[in-house]
């Protein structure tokens, strides 16, 4: 059988802590974020977690993750 291809856009974006949930960035952080409010920025700069059907499609894509 012939290797698995890793999906490389998505191996760039999400990282899996050791108990296999999958962690993506926040998306928005790039700029423009002076008009935000305090707790959006707030929120922003935490990591964001991928439900259990996404981390499911992901694993498919990263198969050596």
């Amino acid at each position: 059988m012939s290797k698995l291809k890793t999906n490389k856009s998505a191996a760039k974006r999400i990282k899996f802590t050791k108990t296999g949930k999958a962690v993506k960035r926040t998306a928005g952080q790039g700029h423009f974020n002076a008009r935000e409010a305090g707790t959006t920025k707030m929120n922003k700069r935490r990591n964001s977690t991928l439900s259990k059907a996404s981390t499911k499609q992901i694993k498919k894509q990263l198969p050596y993750a």
